[in-house]
């Protein structure tokens, strides 16, 4: 009872706070104008107006989803160790995610963290047959039959430690987690343990607990493209089938019956069942449609989310805006989701639930503490595409090279192959071994200079000898 009347102290207090601060935003002019109302913004918003948003506006779903799955994409591996010989914990690594899916529920996971405060991965482990055994800590060595995830929504925070003194002080102790069964809307309560979720915050200053919606900033843009998209699709409906204006002849006079007939043409005309007025004395003109351009101000509005979220424009909109500027775009996303995935994915969603997995025997202890690592798939790996658009840049360097009379005494072969071609010592070494070895094969005697690098033209001919 005394719990319940903590947290709901807790919950009064945060609504307070909120109270106070939707009464200033948008003030302005000591209060006389209320800029977010005159705007339709919303002053204080919930997990629903995010989720909303996320779940209907493209703009507001891109901004969530491209970055998530740019980090997730491709395998995640533990590396315990960099021999050819795959560890037990490696190997138990890898069943679970093929036979549970981890990787599927950790994008879900992630999402829902992004869209709310706070995200909760459940784990549904061998040691419980009751729901009274949910609110123990977990046996050693169990099995993990599943997981699932839970949105803020779905996660209540049922108590929380109070003790100053222990080292979980403000840090939830007991959920109410809430599964809705698919079908009959029926939805499922119980409490659960903190030792068998993690609970995972992104993006907080000062709380552990809570953290901000990635929305939250950008939630008035996110209006404002509404407004714009929504407007500028009703301006051109509007135009594309303008009004008609009638004029009455000089010293024509419309009878009832005129008037009758021409208002049942109008309704006729408007639900798509006459295309052609037929009346007398009467002339009809269409009214001119103002329509306007809405590009350039839909782009402020993505040129700002933009700006807030750090994704680029092109990334964010799927749209190419010259060569250069995509690799630039390319090559920033690249650092952005790499930062992402050392410092969030990994640190916040990943080594934790590792580590609890280790903790509770579901995955062997590696052979040093804590020692592996999260193998991730090379953001920065070229594909066939880039691989060959290289190649035949290597290739014409390499044949303007050869062609140069000399050239071989002012940059010597393996280093025109290193600076210029960029290729690394081993693939250098390769490249000679592999050429000798031809040379060798067709009878060429290739003397004694192992370093001879590649064949170079002589200065007097400019023809190459071998």
């Amino acid at each position: 009872m005394e719990q319940e009347i903590v947290n709901k102290i807790q919950v009064l207090t945060d609504l307070v706070a909120r109270a106070r601060l939707s009464g200033v935003l948008g003030a302005q002019y000591g209060g006389d104008r209320e800029l977010y109302k005159a705007l339709g913004y919303k002053e204080e918003l919930t997990y629903s107006d995010y989720w909303q948003q996320y779940s209907r506006q493209d703009i507001a779903a891109a901004i969530i989803d491209k970055p998530i799955d740019a980090t997730w994409r491709g395998s995640i591996s533990i590396e315990e160790n960099t021999e050819a010989e795959i560890t037990p914990l490696e190997k138990a690594w890898d069943d679970i995610c093929d036979d549970l899916q981890i990787k599927t529920k950790l994008i879900s996971l992630d999402k829902l963290t992004c869209i709310g405060r706070y995200g909760v991965l459940f784990m549904g482990l061998s040691d419980t047959v009751t729901k009274e055994q949910l609110l123990l800590p977990p046996k050693s060595g169990v099995k993990l039959n599943y997981i699932k995830v839970f949105s803020e929504s779905q996660a209540e925070i049922y108590k929380l430690e109070t003790d100053p003194f222990n080292p979980r002080y403000g840090q939830p102790v007991i959920y109410v987690l809430k599964f809705q069964e698919d079908g009959n809307g029926t939805v499922n309560e119980f409490r659960v343990h903190h030792t068998r979720v993690i609970h995972i915050v992104r993006s907080s200053l000062n709380n552990d607990i809570y953290g901000t919606p990635v929305l939250q900033k950008v939630f008035n843009r996110l209006v404002d493209l509404e407004k714009l998209t929504g407007g500028s699709a009703e301006m051109f409906w509007r135009g594309a089938r303008p009004g008609y204006a009638g004029k009455l002849d000089e010293g024509f006079s419309l009878s009832p019956n005129d008037e009758d007939a021409l208002l049942k043409q109008l309704d006729e005309y408007e639900h798509n069942l006459r295309r052609i007025f037929i009346n007398r004395g009467i002339s009809m003109e269409s009214m001119s449609p103002q329509v306007s351009d809405p590009s350039s101000h839909v782009d402020i509005q993505i040129q700002m989310i933009s700006a807030q979220t750090g994704i680029p424009k092109r990334i964010l909109t799927g749209s190419e805006r010259g060569e250069l500027s995509s690799s630039q775009d390319t090559d920033q996303w690249k650092e952005t989701i790499q930062s992402r995935r050392e410092e969030y994915a990994e640190q916040v969603v990943l080594r934790p639930f590792i580590d609890k997995l280790i903790e509770y025997g579901v995955l062997p202890a590696p052979k040093e503490k804590k020692q592996y690592g999260i193998r991730w798939v090379d953001l920065y790996a070229i594909g066939d595409k880039e691989r060959a658009e290289i190649g035949k840049i290597r290739s014409e360097a390499l044949r303007q090279y050869a062609s140069q009379p000399g050239a071989e005494f002012i940059v010597p072969p393996d280093a025109f192959l290193e600076y210029f071609l960029g290729l690394s010592g081993d693939e250098i070494a390769l490249i000679n071994t592999m050429k000798d070895d031809m040379m060798i094969e067709e009878g060429v005697d290739i003397g004694d200079d192992e370093d001879e690098g590649i064949a170079s033209p002589t200065p007097e001919t400019g023809i190459i000898e071998e």
